[in-house]
């Protein structure tokens, strides 16, 4: 069995091997499907058939034909056919039909879901930690008292998490 790379299981050189360029270029193909990595189609089971060289799919969890055994894998079409590179936590890839990211995170594809711990724009804080919940307006005979209570306690959230300015 050829010796891989740790993370992404890229190919590696032997000392003494013949036709070294075919790792090399193996490795390449590999690199060049997942860094900066653009999927077509997320969650597919059936290769295309006039698949461009270049273009990459999430493989869906029933995949046939050439994507069998493949299951939740990137697949790339390249020159020499399809690749693929098995899923890490944390492979992050821009899905373009979709215009969202795909992240593979606790054994699954995760679409559009977006983990952060602070929202920042123009050096500007804008989203923290959740606040605790409002309380809604209860009972009273005053209720001008009891909606200025409400929307200030609003505001005051609003503030807290930089939506709008103090």
């Amino acid at each position: 069995m050829t010796e891989q790379t740790s993370r992404l299981s890229l190919p590696l050189l032997h000392a003494s091997q013949a036709q070294k360029e075919m790792t090399h270029n193996e490795a390449l193909t590999l690199i060049d499907m997942l860094l900066h990595g653009c999927v077509a189609g997320v969650a597919e089971d059936t290769p295309l058939p006039n698949a461009t060289v270049g273009t990459c799919w999430i493989v869906g969890a029933t995949p046939t034909g050439a994507w069998a055994g493949k299951a939740q894998h990137l697949a790339g079409m390249t020159a020499g056919g399809w690749r693929f590179a098995a899923p890490r936590d944390g492979m992050r890839l821009w899905w373009s039909a979709s215009e969202t990211t795909v992240e593979f995170r606790g054994g699954a594809w995760r679409i559009g879901d977006l983990r952060c711990t602070r929202l920042t724009i123009d050096g500007v804080p804008v989203i923290g930690s959740q606040r605790a919940a409002i309380a809604g307006a209860e009972g009273g005979s005053v209720r001008d008292e009891e909606a200025r209570k409400t929307l200030s306690a609003v505001l005051a959230a609003l503030r807290g998490h930089g939506l709008i300015a103090t």
